[in-house]
C-alpha cells in the first residue's frame, strides 16, 4: 500500500475539491494511505515530514519553507499551487488563460462594453487572470481599466482605506461595467463598495469572482456569480501523475493545465447591459421562456418590432440572431442541469426546450465542443 501525504490546505473549498479528486483516484487505483490533517495556505512544514519514509506527497506549496521540506523528504512529488516554488516538481492546475476567457466571453455576451479587473499580485495565477482578462478584452475591441490591490496578500491590514480606494475606483469606471474579480475574495470586497457607494449590482457594475468558494460567494451582497474550477478533477490528475512517478516513470516536464467547468451565474451578474428598451425586454424574454420551448416567432408576438429589425438589433448590439440567444440559454441551462444533477439526456432536453435528446446532442455538441456525457464526466469525477 502506497502511502501518500498531502500537503492541501482545508480550509478552502478549492483544497477541499482537489482532495476529494485524490481520493477518487485512490479508491479506483489505490487503495492509498492517505496521510492529511486540517491545514491552511499559510502552515508550516509538518514536524513529521523530516523524518517520513513514505512512498509520495501532493502538495499545494505556500512557503519555501514547505518547498525545501518536500525536497528533502527525496520521495515523488506533485505541485498544486503553483510553479513559482519547487520549480522542478511537476505541476498540475488551473487553465487561468480559460477561466479569463470565459469571463470576458460572459460579460460580452450580456452586452457589457465597458470592462474592469480587480486584481493582486499574491501569486502568479492571479497575476495570469488578470493578464489574460486584460488581453481578451482588448482583442475583442473593448478598453479595460484596472485596479490593484495594494501589498500581495489577500488578508486587508487596512480595510476602510482599502474600500475607499475601491470605492474611488468604481465612480470613475464608466457604466455599465463588467468586472473581473481575480478571486472570490476581492469579488466580495468589491460587492461590498458597490453597496456602500449605491452603486447598484449587476444593472451599473456587474462583478464574477474566480474559485466558486460558497461561504464567500453567497455571503456577500448580491450573492457573487464565480467561475467553477475543476478541483476534483485537477487533484484525481495530480494523483494519477503520482501514481505514475511512485512506480518509478519519469515525470512530466510541462505544467498540465485543466478548464475550468463553467460560471456559477448569480445576482452579481444576472443582468443584460443593453439601452435598447425593445431589445432589453426581447432577451428578458428569452431568459424566461426559452427553456419552456419559446421561438423567435413566439417571441415576436410579445414585441412592437418586425422580425428584420429584430435580428439587427441582436446583431448590432450582441453579435448574434434572437434565434442564437435562444439556443445559449437553453445550452447554458442544459449545462447546469449537467454540472449539479443526474437526470437522464431525456428529462435535461425536456426542461431545456428541446425537442428530442438527439436534437440537444447535435446542438450541444456544435455549441460546447463535446458531448453532454463526456461534459458532465468533466465536471464531476465518479
Amino acid at each position: 500500500m502506497k502511502r501518500v501525504a498531502l500537503l492541501i490546505e482545508t480550509s478552502r473549498s478549492y483544497g477541499r475539491a482537489l482532495m476529494r479528486g485524490v481520493k477518487q483516484y485512490s479508491v479506483a487505483h489505490g487503495p492509498w494511505s492517505l496521510f492529511v490533517e486540517v491545514r491552511d495556505l499559510e502552515s508550516k512544514p509538518p514536524p513529521w515530514l523530516a523524518s517520513w519514509d513514505g512512498d509520495g506527497i501532493l502538495t499545494r506549496t505556500g512557503s519555501d519553507a514547505i518547498a525545501k521540506a518536500v525536497h528533502r523528504s527525496g520521495v515523488p512529488a506533485v505541485e498544486l499551487r503553483s510553479p513559482r516554488r519547487g520549480s522542478d516538481f511537476p505541476f498540475v492546475g488551473v487553465d487561468n488563460q480559460a477561466v479569463s476567457v470565459m469571463v470576458a466571453e460572459h460579460l460580452i455576451e450580456r452586452g457589457f462594453r465597458n470592462f474592469g479587473v480587480y486584481s493582486i499580485e499574491a501569486e502568479t495565477f492571479f497575476i495570469e487572470r488578470r493578464d489574460a482578462f486584460i488581453k481578451t478584452i482588448v482583442e475583442r475591441g473593448f478598453a479595460c481599466a484596472e485596479h490593484r490591490q495594494a501589498g500581495v496578500s489577500e488578508r486587508s491590514r487596512q480595510w476602510e482605506r482599502q474600500q475607499q480606494e475601491l470605492i474611488e475606483w468604481l465612480e470613475q469606471l464608466p457604466k455599465p461595467a463588467g468586472v473581473l474579480a481575480c478571486t472570490d475574495q476581492l469579488g466580495c470586497w468589491l460587492l461590498d463598495a458597490c453597496w456602500r457607494s449605491g452603486i447598484q449590482v449587476p444593472d451599473q457594475v456587474a462583478v464574477v469572482g474566480v474559485e466558486n468558494d460558497e461561504s464567500i460567494s453567497t455571503m456577500s451582497t448580491p450573492p457573487l456569480s464565480s467561475v467553477r474550477l475543476a478541483g476534483e478533477q485537477i487533484g484525481y490528475e495530480a494523483a494519477r501523475i503520482l501514481d505514475a512517478m511512485m512506480r518509478g516513470k519519469s515525470a512530466p516536464t510541462e505544467p498540465r493545465l485543466i478548464e475550468p467547468i463553467g460560471i456559477e451565474i448569480r445576482q452579481s451578474s444576472d443582468t443584460v447591459a443593453i439601452d435598447d428598451p425593445i431589445l432589453s425586454q426581447a432577451i428578458r424574454l428569452i431568459r424566461e421562456r426559452a427553456c419552456s420551448g419559446m421561438n423567435v416567432t413566439e417571441l415576436l408576438t410579445e414585441l412592437p418590432i418586425s422580425r428584420s429589425s429584430l435580428e439587427r438589433r441582436f446583431r448590432n448590439a450582441l453579435g448574434r440572431t434572437p434565434n442564437d440567444e435562444i439556443t445559449r440559454v437553453r445550452i447554458e441551462r442544459v449545462c447546469e442541469l449537467l454540472r449539479q444533477t443526474d437526470l437522464s439526456l431525456q428529462a435535461i432536453s425536456e426542461r431545456t426546450g428541446f425537442n428530442t435528446p438527439q436534437y440537444m446532442l447535435e446542438v450541444f455538441r456544435k455549441e460546447i465542443g463535446t458531448t453532454p456525457g463526456n461534459y458532465r464526466k468533466r465536471s464531476m469525477i465518479r
